[in-house]
């Protein structure tokens, strides 16, 4: 059996990283990342990019400070799909605790959709706990260029960072 170690680091992400996100999600999540980015310039969010020494993203995530006082609230959370299950996640989610941390909080809190199991499990084993549901949609656009709305639940999980 071989294995690889990746080298990774924790930066802001920036525009210029947008076009290397293609597996991230729809052109219009991308949009709404683009929008994210404007509120990093003001201080009200952390948006994170997860690199290997190619300084191209493998990972991507933000940080809200505005959802809830006192609480630093994960959101848009992906790593590329093709390097899934390789700590990049762990790596991601330990940066973005460590930037709440930074901005004198000690509460991290994020939702996962109840579709997806492998995350909440991600999610359990560092440490953040379920206190709740609550339905949570955005608009897709379909392939025939027509939008729609996609609904779904997702639980409330939070951590006390020490």
């Amino acid at each position: 059996m071989s294995s690889v170690e990746l080298k990774l680091s924790a930066r802001d992400l920036v525009q210029g990283d947008l076009p290397a996100l293609g597996w991230a999600g729809s052109d219009l999540h991308l949009e709404s990342v683009a929008r994210q980015l404007e509120r990093a310039r003001l201080g009200e969010v952390d948006y994170l990019a997860v690199c290997p020494t190619t300084d191209i993203p493998v990972a991507k995530g933000g940080i809200d400070y505005r959802v809830k006082e006192g609480v630093g609230t994960l959101w848009q959370l992906a790593v590329h799909p093709a390097l899934q299950s390789c700590g990049i996640g762990t790596f991601l989610v330990g940066a973005a605790e460590r930037r709440i941390r930074n901005r004198g909080l000690g509460l991290a809190e994020l939702g996962v959709e109840e579709s997806n199991p492998r995350a909440r499990a991600l999610y359990a084993r560092l440490g953040y706990v379920a206190y709740d549901r609550q339905p949570d949609s955005w608009d897709v656009r379909a392939p025939d260029g027509s939008l729609h709305r996609y609904e779904t639940m997702c639980t409330l999980m939070r951590k006390v960072l020490s």
